[in-house]
Parts: C-alpha cells; sequence; structure tokens
C-alpha cells in the first residue's frame, strides 16, 4: 500500500535527500522529476511530503512553502545564523562576515555573532564592533551551549563562515556526539580548508540529549566568497535595512533617496563620525552598495 508521510530535508547528496519523518524515522528519497521539469529546487531544511512505495522506496512528493531560502548556504526555513568570525589566522575579514549577516538579516533571520580562536588574539576589538552595532555576541563556547538550548530549542539553526575559522571544531566542543572532520588551517596560503561539503541538518534532542527539544542545527561549508555581482540576494533599496544599526536614522538624511554611502546630510555618516555606528560596519556597507548599485530586477 502507498504511504505518504509528513518531514524535513536533513541531508542531500548526490541526488538523493534523507528525510527524518515526522514519526522519527530517516527515510532515503529521490525527487520527484516534476520539481526538475518546474525548476524547483529541493534544498535542505525543506519541508516535504514523501510517498513510500510498497517495495521500500520514496520519492519526494511535494515541498511546503517556505519561510525562507538562502542561496550560499543552500538553507530553507532557518530561524537563527550562528556567523562564525575568527579573532586571528585567518585576519577577520568583516566585509564577508557582513554580507552573510546582511543576507540573513535580509530574510529576517536572526543573526549571532561567535568569534573563535580568542586564545590566539583577544576577541575585544570583534566584540566592540558587533555589540555597538545590536547583535548578540559569543566568545567561544562559553554560555553558548547554554543559549543554543534556551533559545534554539524549537528552532532552526545554523553555524556558517568564511573558511578556516573553526566552525567544525567549534561544533565539536558544543556537541562532541557531531564528530565533525576538521583540518588545520593552510600555512603556506593562510586561506582555511573545506571541511564540511555539504548542509546537514542534525536534531537538537540528539546533539543534547533532551528529547523535550524539537529544532535542528545546521553545519555548513566554509566559503571565501559571497558573490552579489553573481547572485541576486537582494537589491540596493533593502541594503539599508540589512544593517540594524540603520534603523534610528534612515528617515533623517537630508536627501530622500540618500544612499548614505557620502551624501552631506547623511544621519548615518554623522552617526558613524560620531561613533554611534562602527566605521567598520559602515564600510562593509559602502563595499555592498558598490557592488550591487547596478542591479536591477529586469536583469535577472
Amino acid at each position: 500500500m502507498l504511504q505518504f508521510e509528513p518531514g524535513r530535508i536533513i541531508k542531500g547528496l548526490g541526488g538523493l535527500y534523507e528525510v527524518r519523518t515526522d514519526s522519527g524515522t530517516s527515510v532515503m528519497c529521490q525527487a520527484r522529476g516534476l520539481f526538475r521539469h518546474d525548476n524547483t529546487t529541493v534544498n535542505v531544511g525543506d519541508y516535504v511530503t514523501i510517498l513510500v512505495e510498497p517495495d521500500g522506496s520514496a520519492s519526494i512528493k511535494s515541498i511546503t512553502e517556505r519561510k525562507n531560502l538562502l542561496i550560499r548556504p543552500p538553507l530553507a526555513n532557518l530561524d537563527v545564523m550562528f556567523v562564525v568570525i575568527a579573532a586571528a589566522f585567518p585576519d577577520p575579514i568583516l566585509s564577508v562576515s557582513d554580507k552573510l549577516i546582511a543576507i540573513t538579516e535580509h530574510n529576517e533571520i536572526e543573526s549571532v555573532i561567535v568569534i573563535t580562536k580568542a586564545d590566539i588574539k583577544s576577541p575585544d576589538y570583534l566584540a566592540g564592533i558587533y555589540k555597538k552595532a545590536g547583535f548578540k555576541v559569543f566568545i567561544g563556547t562559553e554560555h553558548l551551549q547554554n543559549f543554543i538550548k534556551s533559545y534554539c530549542g524549537d528552532k532552526t539553526a545554523a553555524f556558517a563562515g568564511a573558511s578556516g575559522v573553526g566552525k567544525s571544531t567549534l561544533m565539536n566542543k558544543l556537541f562532541p556526539n557531531v564528530n565533525l572532520d576538521t583540518n588545520e588551517m593552510s600555512h603556506k596560503t593562510g586561506r582555511g580548508k573545506h571541511t564540511t561539503r555539504h548542509v546537514q541538518l542534525y536534531p537538537l534532542a540528539e546533539l543534547l540529549s533532551d528529547d523535550n527539544l524539537t529544532g535542528y542545527l545546521a553545519d555548513t561549508p566554509g566559503f571565501s566568497l559571497l558573490d552579489f555581482t553573481r547572485f541576486n540576494f537582494f537589491f540596493k533599496e533593502d541594503l539599508p535595512f540589512t544593517f540594524r544599526e540603520f534603523e534610528p536614522y534612515l528617515t533623517k538624511c537630508k536627501y530622500t533617496k540618500c544612499t548614505h554611502t557620502k551624501e552631506d546630510g547623511c544621519k548615518i555618516i554623522e552617526a558613524v563620525k560620531d561613533g554611534l555606528i562602527p566605521r567598520e560596519r559602515h564600510e562593509s556597507y559602502v563595499n555592498i552598495y558598490n557592488d550591487i548599485k547596478d542591479k536591477r530586477e529586469w536583469n535577472t
């Protein structure tokens, strides 16, 4: 007898998808050809209905409407993004991390900053920037596991960051049962190695040995570039709203169409000069603006 079951995709690899059903079982599924014909992508994090055949084979029949979908990392229905930044080795490139934060903010995903490698270099400089910008900041694993348990217990969260920042090492310390592969930084290139190869969701109940938790936690591949010129993460009209510390000043500039990059009478630029907005964050804003200023929706 045919059997329909709701579930969630927790892993995808080589055209096969692992679905954790609402009954708690894991089923390997193929995507129906219908999705390919409709140019519908299947992503980790999707809520789906699967069809289980009498012989035990299974396929994804339908995808529930998504709350959000990230292009990179490719992940659907996310609530919280832990943006991992290393204090050193590799030296932090804030424009890259701030691009990831802007993408998550645009998709109404809560951004939380986690600073690693504080034993190599003081994290105070980085922590000060993001605390001033209004983000919750954690140094290493201290207090982080309790936060995940209390705040993310029924949510879907992910760890993401540039290559080599120590995501997998961090998650192994937080959740010894995960046992993710880790690699050392390349001393020749100074760049991280892509240890995590694919996105995977882990049930929090298993990670924290607490059956009351219903959420998931994702590990994602490291990246070296978020290409705003190639991908349409969002457009320039949306950009100011992805920097939360800009909000009090957005309607107060001298010019209605202020770009907040160089204009006289720009209240955001004045706030930067007055130390109310971190200079480094505004530099990231200008960097992204220059990437997308000439893009239009009809060019997509």
